[in-house]
């Protein structure tokens, strides 16, 4: 065999008793899978077929390959890993036929399954036969078989001897790895080889069916859904009842029982409807924002113009949702370079592969929820709207001012007017005054009021009271609308300094200064739970 082959590495150190260790090297083997190269399948074949460890590309994710016939391999795997030794590992097949040597009691309806899914994203759980090392199968009398349709995949099971057990290729509980990069991350030193064939096409475990059960029941949502199944064989049942921790009970299938999936940050899921969501999540970041720290956000191409605070990271698009099954687990580990304690996630359908998304974050989250609804009434308004005549001077001064207080809470402000022609920018008086008091108008344009996309937590605060009344007279349905100086309990009289001197427009800023710090005052009493 020529050097280049040589699969397993060492490198020896001496400890401080002067006693000779030994280090295994992980080798890393790159090929495409369009132009699969045999020497490096010979070479990671031959490897398994001694014993050792492959991880390798599959359509789903990485797994770590060994002799799935071998209990001496299945305890290698679970060393590697760190996984708990009644988590059964999953036997990877390449031909149908071989599915008779490792399984007995086969249901019929195996076959129209095979038919139609296998090479592909499921896994089905049988009775085993005597072949099949209780190792390897977690202590249970039963097996989970797969047949992977990625041809790195498929042309190393068939080397190493047709039968592969493969875990996803991470330390146990951590997010499964999608490219060998993720592999290296966590394995590095501790296997044998890395076949490196790029990032993967699913990015989420297999679908688990037990065929041990009438009907078959779904164990682990995949890419393959329920409804894909009754379109074969009729319906089938859903175990809707993960297996907490606590549990003594053994898993019937890998991600059952145990934490999976998790990054070093706590992750929270937010539940609601997707408004509700958004909210909540912004709220919480803004709160780590004022207290100096950032928190993850796992956000959409939808939903990711709406966070201001925090990392935000793009897991796909809501449109296409296998984008995000695709980078979940990328998107996890990613944060584990970031500096938060906290990660919160928006919520997906629980139809089709929305299911499985579903499923890993809440294993990664360890079932760790919050109502979103419950955030969001935390907080009575969210956007602070200032209405003055002509929104150059008195409006754009106040929303500004409120701009620059401590605000325990987050809020969108600016300033309209009731009579706006045209966009004008601010008054170059008003500017004048603010720059004075390290402030600026630079970039305001007034804008007309008109009463559209105003939701019931949006504050409008007129300048004065024919303002106010103009606006209840013109839109009946407005909630929440009051004088400024009603509002705060204040009837100090905002004076209107337009075409007067410098000073004038000095004594307005004087009077809006201090009922905007009462304003802040106000709003920032729900923050303390006070009415």
């Amino acid at each position: 065999m020529p050097a280049h082959h040589k699969s397993v590495r060492k490198e020896f150190f001496f400890d401080t008793n002067n006693v000779i260790i030994d280090v295994m090297k992980t080798i890393v083997r790159k090929i495409d899978k369009n132009q699969i190269d045999e020497d490096v399948i010979r070479e990671a074949g031959e490897v398994l077929k001694n014993g050792g460890l492959v991880a390798f590309p599959t359509e789903t994710v990485y797994g770590l390959g060994a002799d799935a016939l071998k209990e001496e391999a299945a305890k290698k795997t679970y060393e590697a890993k760190g996984r708990p030794s009644d988590n059964p590992l999953i036997v990877h097949i390449a031909e149908y036929e071989d599915l008779k040597q490792i399984a007995v009691n086969i249901p019929p309806e195996t076959d129209a399954l095979a038919a139609h899914f296998w090479p592909g994203p499921l896994t089905m759980i049988f009775e085993k036969s005597p072949a099949v090392p209780y190792g390897t199968t977690g202590g249970l009398d039963t097996v989970a078989v797969r047949m992977p349709s990625d041809p790195v995949a498929a042309a190393l099971i068939r080397a190493a001897g047709g039968f592969v057990s493969a875990p996803s290729a991470n330390t146990s509980g951590r997010p499964s790895p999608t490219t060998a990069e993720h592999v290296m991350e966590d394995l590095d030193g501790k296997i044998d080889m890395v076949i490196d064939g790029g990032s993967v096409d699913i990015g989420l475990e297999s679908t688990i069916l037990d065929m041990t059960v009438e009907p078959p029941m779904i164990l682990r949502p995949g890419a393959i859904t329920a409804d894909m199944f009754e379109e074969v064989i009729g319906p089938v049942s859903i175990d809707e009842t993960l297996l907490g921790s606590e549990s003594k009970k053994p898993p019937k299938a890998p991600g059952m029982k145990y934490r999976h999936y998790a990054p070093k940050a706590r992750l929270i899921i937010a539940e609601g409807d997707l408004r509700e969501e958004i909210l909540a999540i912004r709220q919480l970041a803004y709160a780590a924002h004022r207290e100096g720290k950032d928190v993850g956000i796992i956000a959409t191409g939808e939903t990711l113009p709406f966070y201001k605070y925090g990392i935000v990271k793009n897991i796909g698009s809501r449109e296409n949702e296998r984008t995000i099954a695709r980078n979940l687990y990328r998107v996890l580990r990613e944060f584990d370079e970031e500096d938060v304690d906290t990660i919160y996630s928006e919520s997906f359908a629980m139809q089709g592969i929305g299911k499985a998304i579903m499923n890993r974050l809440e294993k990664a989250a360890g079932h760790m929820r919050i109502s979103a609804a419950a955030i969001v009434k935390e907080q009575k308004y969210r956007r602070v709207i200032f209405v003055s005549s002509a929104d150059s001077v008195r409006g754009p001064m106040a929303a500004e001012l409120l701009k620059n207080q401590d605000l325990r809470q987050e809020y969108v402000i600016d300033s309209m007017g009731m009579v706006v022609l045209f966009p004008e920018p601010a008054n170059q008086k008003a500017e004048a005054i603010m720059k004075s008091a390290q402030m600026t108008l630079e970039g305001h344009f007034s804008r007309q009021f008109d009463g559209e996309g105003l939701q019931d937590d949006t504050l409008v605060l007129t300048i004065d009271q024919n303002q106010k009344e103009k606006i209840l007279s013109e839109y009946e349905n407005l909630k929440n609308v009051y004088t400024l100086n009603e509002f705060v309990g204040d009837d100090t009289e905002i004076p209107d300094p337009y075409g007067k001197p410098l000073t004038a427009y000095g004594e307005c800023y004087e009077v809006l200064a201090g009922l905007v710090q009462k304003l802040a005052a106000k709003l920032n009493l729900p923050a303390e739970g006070e009415e």
